[in-house]
């Protein structure tokens, strides 16, 4: 399809001034928004598979500061390792 992006359109790091933070430094409950990835295409192809691409709101469930890290994205609970977690750039959300 024309108009689906794949894994080799999405920018590898944040926008300039919009670098955000790692996706593991949230505690639960927090919630933030993708802004880009700290990582090789590799990583990329993977985090945009599974629904973390810029824009997409990400609601943290679990992160206990050592093994997995569970994050709402797109309806669908992903554990992701601490690595992985830590090179998601999010723009955190306020709660109001």
């Amino acid at each position: 399809m024309e108009n689906e992006k794949t894994c080799m359109d999405v920018p590898l790091s944040p926008t300039e001034g919009n670098g955000g933070e790692p996706l593991s430094a949230l505690n639960p409950g927090e919630r933030g928004v993708v802004v880009g990835m700290d990582g090789g295409r590799g990583l990329l192809c993977r985090m945009t598979s599974l629904g973390f691409t810029p824009g997409a709101e990400v609601t943290v469930v679990q992160n206990f500061g050592h093994g997995p890290l569970i994050a709402l994205v797109r309806d669908a609970r992903v554990a992701l390792g601490r690595g992985e977690a830590g090179k998601v750039r999010v723009r955190r959300i306020n709660h109001d």
